[in-house]
């Protein structure tokens, strides 16, 4: 029996652990892709402090190392279900494998949002990607799309400006979200184009993506690219978990910064949660929040 049971090992999750082992408590973090969620996907973090930069995948593994050296134990499955059962709960994996502890912290995250267009799903792996990180090495040489307006599809296209021969950055406003500094940045780098007031229409190509029709200012237009980056924010994975809590319109686990849910024993924490501002000291925040307010549950147990 744990005494916490933590769903997710980002930021969020792995603060949690720390902060839960600090106060004696026997924790289990349960991650289902890789330890330090999304950070790992970017080249380069300059925004948490006390580091002027690191990457991401580094920032990962020392949130995870802190983690373990304070005792926090560690496995990697997915959490399909979890029940109360009396002062407890039952935590399911998909590997049949089960835990039980006394108190959940939800730090699932969110996942990347789709644009909904036929043959999206088909032709990921084939010139539809979701991490310019991750993906980004294949397309080399050639020309690609990315998707989005906000900070995330601003960072994907300054990445990939750097080995792609071209790179459209498709938008369906006129002016873009994100930072005026990366903005500035992308406006000086010769091989991007700003393709603004654009929504996609459908991808080109048999097998794998030759082409992205768009709709631009009312007329058709066909971006001659080889890969389709999708950077248009991203979904909470908290459907295994609604029956136990809260939810808002676009799904986020409807909990204020105390990160209490409707369900004694079950907190939430990161950007899973509902929340006007996610970045990686926000998630940090709600790990730490929601380790105490379990701690303070368990001891009044």
């Amino acid at each position: 029996m744990y005494d916490i049971i933590v769903i997710g090992g980002g930021p969020a999750g792995l603060t949690a652990a720390t902060y839960a082992c600090r106060a004696g408590k026997r924790v289990l973090v349960i991650e289902k892709n890789a330890f330090g969620g999304q950070i790992t996907w970017s080249p380069r973090v300059e925004n948490f402090p006390g580091f002027l930069s690191v990457t991401g995948t580094e920032l990962g593994d020392k949130l995870l190392e802190q983690a373990m050296e304070q005792g926090s134990e560690v496995e990697l499955e997915e959490v399909t279900a979890i029940s109360p059962e009396g002062k407890s709960w039952h935590v399911s994996c998909e590997s049949d494998a089960s835990f039980e502890a006394k108190a959940v912290i939800l730090a699932a995250g969110a996942k990347p949002r789709m644009l909904g267009i036929e043959r999206e799903e088909e032709l990921v792996g084939s010139g539809v990607c979701y991490c310019a990180v991750c993906d980004g090495a294949f397309y080399a040489g050639k020309p690609v799309a990315v998707c989005g307006g906000g900070n995330s599809a601003l960072q994907d296209a300054l990445l990939l400006s750097e080995s792609c021969s071209r790179v459209y950055l498709v938008h369906r406003r006129d002016s873009f979200r994100g930072e005026q500094k990366l903005v500035e940045a992308l406006e000086k780098k010769s091989n991007v184009e700003f393709v603004l007031n654009a929504r996609v229409q459908a991808f080109l190509g048999e097998e794998e993506v030759r082409g992205l029709a768009v709709e631009q200012n009312g007329a058709e237009r066909v971006l001659p690219v080889e890969g389709v980056f999708v950077a248009i924010g991203h979904q909470p994975d908290l459907g295994a978990f609604a029956d136990f809590l809260d939810r808002n319109e676009q799904g986020y686990a409807a909990s204020g910064e105390t990160c209490l849910t409707r369900t004694p024993g079950l907190f939430v924490a990161g950007d899973c949660r509902q929340k006007s501002v996610r970045q990686l000291t926000t998630a940090a925040a709600d790990g730490a929040v929601a380790a105490l307010a379990a701690v303070q549950y368990i001891d009044n147990l």
